[in-house]
């Protein structure tokens, strides 16, 4: 695979170096059970492609400051708590290959420990000086949580549409790199039609990114870190299979979607699903949708990206995002 990674940190190499110094200033903390946490969540560091997402859009529009560091921080420690506190929520014993705090520690620790990350995320977005920054990472604290309520209450709901998929992921994953693109205009004093077009590229990004996630469930990997059908198995219907029992319905597989949705389905019955989604062509449609908003995002780069190291950089970053692996 081509090595897109380093190909979207070259034009924010040194950049990139300061956010990841102050991010774990920041998380960091003495000694004792926190300190302990706050290290082995740190130890878990994925790729960092949100922050390098703020650095880039803030040098399209001009020069990375303290004002887009302390933001990328503040929302690189706000998507962190929303972590350790979704892990609580799904019960989850994992999170990248390694246990979740709830599963090292207990819950009461990981909710605290989340709180703890959540302050110190409001605490770095108020040393940006910057009001409109402020009211944008407090609001995505509610749109997060509010996908997250979404998600759940859908699970109940009986009706079956892409549309619904959508308004989910849109207040969960697309939210999220939304906020790091209009962020990271935001940061530079982009104009708010330029900050309007930069939210568009991160939803239609986060949108992308969300259905490859969604993609990888059909599939064993050990790589992902997650069984087949695993959301299937958490109640959640995804594209690939809302495309098959809408294009090519049989009354079986939706029972067996309505048990998905009951939380009643066992392995077998998931296995069922998920080869019936595959065999009637669920995830060549999930892939021919995500290339459908890779055009729209390749928009943004060829009508507002100026400098073309910056739109190698987003280039690679939407190629990465639809072709990796993990």
């Amino acid at each position: 695979m081509t090595d897109y990674l380093s190909q979207i940190k070259k034009p924010i190499a040194a950049e990139l170096n300061d956010f990841i110094e102050m991010f774990r200033e920041q998380m960091t903390y003495g000694d004792g059970m926190l300190a302990e946490a706050l290290e082995h969540i740190r130890q878990r560091a994925g790729k960092q492609m949100r922050p390098m997402l703020i650095l880039l859009m803030s040098k399209n529009f001009g020069q990375v400051t303290e004002t887009t560091l302390r933001a990328a921080v503040g929302l690189e420690l706000l998507h962190t708590a929303s972590l350790v506190h979704d892990d609580v929520v799904d019960e989850s014993q994992e999170r990248r290959g390694q246990a979740s705090v709830n599963a090292s520690y207990n819950n009461k620790v990981a909710v605290l420990v989340g709180d703890f990350i959540l302050s110190t995320a409001l605490l770095n977005v108020s040393k940006t000086g910057s009001q409109a920054i402020v009211e944008y990472l407090s609001d995505l604290g509610r749109v997060l949580s509010n996908g997250e309520i979404l998600q759940l209450t859908n699970i109940q709901n009986q009706e079956i549409s892409e549309e619904v998929y959508y308004q989910v992921i849109k207040q969960k994953t697309a939210a999220l790199f939304e906020a790091c693109a209009g962020i990271g205009a935001l940061s530079v004093g982009a104009t708010d039609d330029d900050v309007a077009a930069a939210k568009k590229f991160g939803q239609d990004l986060g949108i992308i990114f969300q259905i490859r996630d969604d993609i990888f469930d059909y599939y064993d990997s050990k790589e992902i870190g997650k069984p087949t059908g695993n959301d299937m198995a958490e109640g959640k219907l995804t594209l690939p299979v809302i495309y098959a029992l809408n294009a090519h319905p049989f009354d079986s597989m939706f029972t067996l979607a309505k048990k998905v949705k009951a939380g009643t389905v066992n392995p077998d019955e998931i296995a069922v699903l998920v080869e019936y989604a595959k065999t009637h062509g669920g995830i060549e449609y999930a892939e021919k949708r995500m290339w459908d908003f890779h055009r729209e995002a390749m928009k943004f780069l060829n009508e507002r990206v100026g400098d073309e190291s910056i739109k190698r950089a987003l280039k690679s970053y939407l190629d990465f995002v639809i072709e990796r692996e993990n």
